[in-house]
């Protein structure tokens, strides 16, 4: 730039204007204190300046989850049956909201999705600080963390997010407004393995003495990543893997970059199927499907589980036949995908119609596409349908698709 050179009016002010609308940081803190004799946790929510939020909007749920509210500044709570809400208003300076949360639930065949037990605790960051509308202060961003006060003996707390210190947790959501936990945690007297796998860390943690085999998981992942990147160009800076035995929930499933897997599963099923890697993909994928759509997530998930396993080489081409025979058994009966309850016959279906897509879309473009590049494509929507898996399925194609045209999908 020459010596002597004057900035135009304009760009003077918009440079200062910039620096001057700076978003200021304000600190928001979330403290946990785990109370195992009560199956309860005492959280406290603290705002370095209250002023910098007019209000939080909490969606309390059934009434009885939360209790013992105290807050600095004004709290009202709106009792109903289904869905009680908690507005707060923090006063100015330092403000704090704490409340009490169960974090036992118990299932209707007696088991848990989440439990605490004198040693340990499973359980989802959701769970501890209600969904919320946020309205702040314009200008203002809110730096939010997650401490854990752990009983005597525990050792340690796995979650999903990145650790800033022995407890404590980087909670950073670009997907929202208002950032709190999510995702599996677990905390207890627990054994654990990590590693590092592409650009991600892995960690598999488990109470001890619960018979988690988290070699075996961390062995399995490291034979199919290639493969799961391969298809889903995604590396989340790290992925939890936690689980545990009876009387916890004998299934698995995926939340914020982490995986609930029963530790009496198998990581390969009998038929050929892996719930871990349906579960992988799930997370990978982070494809959401609107109300009666779910069939795509479920479809995909499990076409993946078998597929993925496959190109890694660890099923035969045989092996590979009598598991498409199994899946074509179990979805014979199905006459509808689209619905609000997603049967393991219809995942067997949805499984064996993306196997069939996949077909098409490779002998119609001569191998040069195939059911990765729709996938792919899915990854960027914000939610799906059954119309925009049509469409971008008839787009990867560059025509119509014969195996589309079927009454499951109308």
């Amino acid at each position: 730039m020459p010596l002597g050179y004057k900035w135009p009016l304009g760009v003077l002010l918009l440079i200062v204007s910039g620096s001057l609308w700076a978003a200021k940081k304000v600190d928001l803190d979330y403290h946990v204190h785990l109370l195992p004799q009560s199956d309860q946790a005492q959280v406290r929510v603290t705002l370095a300046e209250g002023s910098a939020v007019r209000s939080l909007d909490f969606d309390l749920g059934v009434p009885g989850n939360f209790s013992d509210f105290k807050a600095d500044g004004h709290w009202q709570l709106t009792p109903d049956p289904e869905h009680s809400r908690g507005l707060w208003y923090p006063g100015p300076g330092k403000a704090s909201l704490s409340y009490r949360v169960r974090l036992n639930h118990p299932l209707k065949n007696g088991s848990y999705d989440t439990l605490m037990t004198p040693t340990w605790a499973l359980f989802r960051g959701e769970q501890l600080v209600p969904p919320a509308s946020l309205d702040q202060q314009d200008g203002t961003e809110l730096v939010s963390r997650l401490e854990f006060e752990l009983p005597k003996g525990w050792n340690s707390v796995e979650t999903a997010w990145p650790r800033i210190g022995k407890n404590r947790f980087r909670i950073d959501d670009a997907s929202r407004v208002f950032d709190r936990p999510t995702g599996w945690m677990l905390a207890g007297s627990l054994g654990t393995r990590r590693t590092t796998l592409g650009e991600t860390e892995v960690t598999v943690s488990a109470p001890k003495g619960q018979g988690m085999h988290r070699m075996d998981v961390i062995t399995l992942l490291t034979f199919a990543w290639p493969q799961v990147q391969a298809v889903f160009p995604r590396n989340p800076p790290k992925i939890l893997i936690v689980g545990a035995a009876s009387p916890m929930w004998k299934g698995s499933t995926a939340d914020h970059n982490s995986i609930y897997l029963y530790s009496g599963l198998p990581l390969v099923s009998e038929s050929g199927s892996s719930p871990l890697l349906r579960e992988v993909v799930q997370v990978f994928a982070g494809i959401n499907a609107e109300p009666g759509h779910d069939w795509i997530v479920k479809g995909v998930s499990e076409y993946y589980a078998i597929e993925l396993l496959r190109r890694a080489g660890g099923m035969s081409d045989e092996r590979y036949q009598t598991l498409q025979h199994r899946l074509n058994a179990l979805g014979k009966g199905v006459i509808h995908l689209r619905g609000a309850q997603v049967s393991p016959a219809m995942v067997a279906r949805a499984a064996t119609l993306l196997q069939a897509l996949d077909r098409e879309i490779r002998l119609q473009t001569h191998n040069k596409r195939s059911l990765d590049d729709v996938s792919r494509a899915l990854m960027r929507l914000d939610k799906v349908n059954t119309q925009s898996f049509i469409q971008i399925s008839e787009s990867v194609l560059d025509g119509s698709s014969e195996v589309l045209d079927s009454p499951l999908l109308r």
